[in-house]
């Protein structure tokens, strides 16, 4: 399994907004697709005081999965024209990650 991991920050004034977009406009666009391999996002949360973090995980069977979603830029960044209309600054790049259990990695 890949994880794929993805920063956002708002301004505190507007983490409500993004977090709406991505729960009502990113996430049901994403899983619209029907993405092979696809099996889910997380969306995490921190208050940093002058800006609010956001972190994305998705996950995929296997990096084939992503490049089916991203084509072979697959590390560039999705953020739809919405989200950017509130998002203060983002990562570029998506980190990618194999899920390792029991000192098995699976990817």
């Amino acid at each position: 399994m890949i994880k794929r991991i993805w920063h956002g920050w708002t301004t505190p004034d507007n983490a409500e907004a993004y977090y709406e977009i991505l729960t009502s406009v990113v996430i049901p666009g994403i899983e619209a697709k029907s993405i092979p391999g696809y099996l889910g996002i997380e969306v995490l949360q921190r208050d940093l005081e002058s800006e609010i973090e956001f972190i994305t995980v998705m996950s995929f069977r296997s990096r084939n999965n992503i490049i089916a979603f991203l084509g072979q830029d697959y590390e560039r960044s999705y953020v739809p024209d919405a989200a950017r209309t509130v998002l203060k600054r983002w990562d570029q790049t998506a980190q990618h990650y194999e899920l390792c259990t029991s000192r098995n990695c699976e990817g």
